[in-house]
């Protein structure tokens, strides 16, 4: 793993002194995956490459550097824990629904010493009734599809800041059906940008959905109603 951090995280540009805290994050996560559910990417070379190095290759897209960031549906910590970890000028939210994530998520920090990150036991739409606009970028890995993410991190971020979603490079029909939701949100859809992790051949995409104007005091909604009819 060691190597392919190394190998990985120069080709991006980016700082190599943090492998042994990734190295860290990387043990507890296989710990504590044999009696919690986090990742179906056990094996070790494939943790650097498919959560490791597909995270960091977000600090080339983006300038994250001293910025507020709120990792939204966090799961096990990506992407939002290896920029921390890479980049430590960050401030970082960890936000996810259930709490033994979480609490796996505060292990870690505690054992790196991350005592300023927030992780954080919440529903997103919950989260942002305190929190709205006080984010620069809000980032999403999850699964849902781009109508609903959007509705549930948009109203999180600062007017000039952005919501960065990773997805697959097939997702052309999920931002052109999110468009309508994107406007309404108060957000403006940038060229996406497409990008291969490093020591792979696989491409993956960010959806850049930046903030121009101030989200409607109606959204989010509760997440049954998105769910249920989206924008």
């Amino acid at each position: 793993m060691e190597q392919l951090l190394h190998d990985g995280l120069t080709a991006l540009g980016l700082p190599t002194e943090q492998i042994p805290a990734l190295r860290a994050y990387a043990a507890m996560l296989a710990e504590k995956n044999k009696v919690m559910n986090l990742t179906a990417i056990t094996d070790p070379a494939e943790v650097a490459r498919l959560h490791f190095l597909d995270s960091a290759a977000l600090l080339t897209l983006a300038d994250f550097h001293g910025k507020s960031v709120i990792d939204v549906g966090t799961g096990a910590g990506f992407p939002g824990l290896p920029l921390r970890i890479i980049d430590p000028s960050i401030r970082l939210t960890l936000l996810d629904a259930q709490k033994k994530r979480i609490g796996f998520l505060r292990e870690v920090c505690d054992a790196l010493g991350l005592t300023d990150v927030a992780c954080v036991h919440a529903r997103a739409e919950e989260f942002a009734a305190e929190y709205r606009e006080s984010f620069d970028f809000a980032v999403s890995r999850a699964v849902a599809a781009l109508p609903v993410l959007a509705e549930l991190c948009l109203p999180l971020v600062k007017a000039g800041g952005s919501f960065l979603a990773m997805k697959s490079v097939d997702s052309d029909e999920e931002l052109n059906a999110a468009a309508k939701a994107v406007q309404t949100l108060g957000g403006q859809a940038q060229t996406p940008i497409d990008y291969t992790i490093p020591g792979t051949e696989i491409r993956h995409r960010l959806l850049i959905l930046t903030k121009i104007s101030k989200t409607p005091e109606k959204f989010p909604r509760m997440f049954a109603k998105i769910k249920k009819n989206p924008l």
